[in-house]
């Protein structure tokens, strides 16, 4: 029992630490500064987007367009993403909804 509660404690020293770190490293890297390098600033535009756009491709590179459903779960379900997301203009809701609009099609409209 002692040998475990020293791992399991080293286990979570480690992770505390490393979740620290990554924490701190913008501070001790800028913190001094008044303006931030050019480079993070132009990250920090492209880099949501561009995330974005690579995790709806990697849900979306399975669909088979040729057998029924022919997809029309996911592609119902970013529709729902997106107009949700041009009327109320808030990213959570908008995948949320999408989420829960997928699910509910997988599992009644195109159950089976």
């Amino acid at each position: 029992m002692s040998n475990n509660l020293i791992y399991f404690a080293g286990i979570i020293g480690v992770v505390a630490a490393v979740t620290w770190l990554t924490r701190a490293i913008p501070y001790l890297l800028f913190g001094g500064q008044k303006e931030l390098p050019e480079t993070v600033e132009y990250l920090g535009k492209v880099l949501p987007a561009s995330i974005m756009i690579i995790l709806v491709i990697y849900c979306l590179r399975n669909i088979n367009l040729t057998s029924f459903p022919f997809g029309l779960a996911e592609l119902i379900s970013v529709g729902i993403v997106i107009t949700a997301q041009l009327i109320r203009k808030d990213s959570i809701f908008s995948m949320v909804l999408g989420t829960a609009g997928y699910m509910i099609l997988i599992r009644t409209v195109f159950a089976g």
